[in-house]
């Protein structure tokens, strides 16, 4: 899929974002909802999902994109305190080609261990009550300004 084509309402993360599918929730705002990844690369591996339907950041308006970045800064700072990695991947992939699988802006924050081996996008699902719990262990450490 390119990165042209139109926004599909019916996406597993607007799904989420109304409520009709479950989550391990971390924040929710006005501008995004974060919550855990179900096909964890690492453990602590958190989305963050802004409210805004568009397909992939090029598609996100101004306003929405700043918004996002400033939330994506205050979960990564209270998965750092919660989890005390080594390192923390932040990405976002726009379109197929650049791996992404879920068509609606997001954006990944991915706890890193120095010697420890990411799994690959997508790669088995976890326990929920895990990530209930993860969830919950951020969402304790997130310090808003």
């Amino acid at each position: 899929m390119s990165l042209n084509g139109s926004y599909d309402p019916d996406n597993i993360f607007a799904k989420i974002l109304r409520g009709e599918m479950p989550c391990a929730k971390v924040y929710e705002d006005e501008q995004v909802l974060a919550f855990m990844d179900a096909f964890p690369q690492t453990r602590g591996h958190v989305l963050v999902v802004p409210r805004e339907p568009a397909r992939n950041l090029l598609e996100l308006t101004d306003g929405a994109l700043q918004g996002a970045m400033v939330r994506v800064k205050w979960i990564a700072e209270a998965v750092r305190k919660a989890l005390d990695p080594d390192g923390i991947v932040m990405t976002q992939f726009s379109g197929a080609p650049a791996g992404q699988s879920v068509f609606h802006v997001h954006f990944h924050i991915i706890p890193r261990m120095e010697n420890d081996v990411m799994a690959g996008h997508g790669n088995g699902m976890a326990d929920m009550e895990e990530l209930q719990a993860l969830a919950a262990q951020i969402a304790a450490k997130i310090e808003l300004p």
